[in-house]
C-alpha cells in the first residue's frame, strides 16, 4: 500500500471509531434520561397512592367539596396515563409533553384540596389526615428533585445532540431531541 493509501485507511478507522463513540455517548446520556425517570416514576406511583387515601379519608367527611375531590380524582388518572405512556421512552417529546400537562394539572388539582385542608381546622386536627398531609408534601419536595434530575438529564443529552460533529450523525442514527418536564 502507499502512503495516502495507508492515510485514507487510518483517516476511515478514525471516523468509524469517531461515530461508534458518539453513539456511545448518546446511548449512554439517552439512558440516564430513563434511569432518572424510573426515580421520578416512583415518586408519581407514591404521590398517587397517598393522594388516594388522603381522597378516601377526606371525601366523606366534606361532601359539599366533591367537586374538588373529584378534580383531584381526575388529574391522578390523567397524570397517571401519562406517566405509563412515558414509561417505554421518556425520552420522547410526546409523552413527556403530555406528563408536563398531566402533571400541571394535578398540582393545581392538588394545591385546592391543601387549600381547603388549610381552611378546616377540625380536619387538620387528625393525626391520620396531618399524617397523610406531611406525607404528600414530603413526596412532593421528593418529587420536584427527582423531576429536576430528570430535567438535567435531559438538558445534556439535548446539549450532546446538537454538538456540531455529533449532530450530523444523531440523524443517521435516529436520535432526536428530548423535552424537559
Amino acid at each position: 500500500m502507499t502512503a495516502w493509501q495507508w492515510v485514507g485507511v487510518a483517516a476511515a478507522a478514525l471516523l468509524f471509531f469517531w461515530g461508534v463513540g458518539a453513539y456511545n455517548r448518546l446511548m449512554a446520556l439517552r439512558n440516564a434520561i430513563g434511569d432518572a425517570f424510573t426515580q421520578l416514576d416512583a415518586h408519581l406511583k407514591e404521590r398517587g397512592e397517598v393522594c388516594d387515601r388522603l381522597l378516601a379519608t377526606v371525601g366523606p367527611r366534606l361532601p359539599s367539596e366533591q367537586a374538588t375531590f373529584d378534580a383531584l380524582a381526575s388529574a391522578q388518572a390523567e397524570s397517571q396515563a401519562a406517566a405509563q405512556a412515558a414509561r417505554g421512552k421518556p425520552w420522547a417529546p410526546d409523552p413527556a409533553g403530555s406528563l408536563a400537562v398531566a402533571g400541571a394539572l394535578h398540582a393545581a388539582a392538588l394545591t385546592r384540596l391543601l387549600s381547603l385542608l388549610d381552611h378546616q381546622p377540625e380536619l387538620r386536627s387528625e393525626t391520620e389526615i396531618d399524617a397523610l398531609v406531611s406525607e404528600l408534601k414530603l413526596i412532593e419536595r421528593q418529587r420536584a428533585f427527582t423531576r429536576q434530575v430528570f430535567n438535567q438529564a435531559v438538558a445534556q443529552y439535548n446539549e450532546a445532540l446538537n454538538q456540531f460533529p455529533t449532530r450530523v450523525l444523531a440523524n443517521l442514527y435516529g436520535f432526536k431531541e428530548a423535552r424537559s418536564l
